[in-house]
């Protein structure tokens, strides 16, 4: 066994096999460069609202509705979204405290990374809650990508709304007419028939952080080649491919939306321009200071 030969080591050698234990890169360290460079926007909410760094506009906005107008930096009166000091997964956090109709942003212009041709990217984040217990009722989607409307395309995570438990879903729905056609309703489909990677029975606690993450590519490809992939805590959950993921996006109108129908804690957003390994989002969950640690 190789435990029985150290001891027969000699002095130098031990010393050796020591430097070269201790000089060894972790894999958080060895994915720290290339995280830096793919790094769109990062938003720690230790600083405050607005990203730690971003290629766009880093301010955090509030819409009083979903078409994001009249927006103004900051978030919703009346407690309904909170800064909520110490109590992140890393430092602060945003704490969603109720359904509600206004919506918190980012700008998506140039933070996403959008292009009309071969689309790819990775988002990563934490979260804290009981879905059966905190949410009300109706679809939750903890982030979405979204633009001028719903039909152009867009990208989500979601709990769903009439599970027990709630399942989560990752989804990248292009513009609608390629994807679906009859235009059905969503839970009308087939999941064979839904650009998406479900999870049927996901690990949210609310005593516990949950990481999650997703990669995509090739949207606006022109091809039936379009895919992504679920991460939590890590752990590859699941793929969908061979979709035409066509985007009709007036990219000045995109955005990356926090918390719709969400309740619970939101921390450590980092978006990424091209899609992250496994060992890469592996590297942000085991990191003990999280992605900030990671892109900073």
């Amino acid at each position: 066994m190789k435990t029985l030969l150290l001891p027969a080591l000699g002095a130098t050698a031990a010393a050796a096999l020591l430097l070269h234990t201790l000089t060894v890169p972790s894999p958080a360290a060895e994915s720290a460069p290339s995280l830096r460079a793919a790094l769109l926007l990062h938003a720690s909410f230790d600083k405050g609202l607005d990203a730690d760094f971003a290629v766009g506009d880093a301010k955090l906005y509030t819409a009083p509705t979903g078409n994001r107008k009249s927006a103004q930096p900051g978030l919703p009166e009346g407690g309904l979204v909170l800064l909520a000091r110490g109590e992140g997964r890393h430092g602060d956090a945003l704490r969603f405290t109720k359904k509600m109709k206004p919506t918190v942003f980012y700008r998506g212009e140039k933070n996403l990374g959008y292009t009309t041709n071969n689309w790819s990217g990775s988002a990563s984040f934490w979260l804290r809650l009981d879905p059966d217990k905190d949410l009300e009722p109706g679809y939750c989607d903890p982030l979405q990508f979204v633009a001028q409307s719903w039909g152009q395309g867009n990208m989500f995570v979601e709990f769903s709304k009439d599970h027990t438990p709630r399942h989560f879903r990752y989804a990248i729905l292009a513009v609608t007419r390629y994807w679906n056609p009859k235009n059905l309703g969503w839970e009308v489909l087939p999941d064979a028939e839904r650009p998406m990677a479900p999870v049927l029975k996901p690990p949210f606690a609310r005593e516990r952080w949950t990481h999650v993450a997703f990669t995509f590519g090739n949207v606006n490809s022109g091809k039936k080649d379009g895919w992504g992939k679920l991460y939590l805590d890590g752990e590859y959950q699941g793929q969908f491919t061979g979709w035409q993921n066509t985007f009709n996006w007036d990219v000045s109108q995109s955005a990356v939306t926090l918390g719709l129908s969400y309740v619970g804690w939101f921390d450590e957003l980092a978006l990424f321009n091209r899609p992250l390994t496994d060992k890469e989002v592996k590297a942000i969950y085991q990191s003990p200071g999280g992605a900030r640690e990671l892109v900073q």
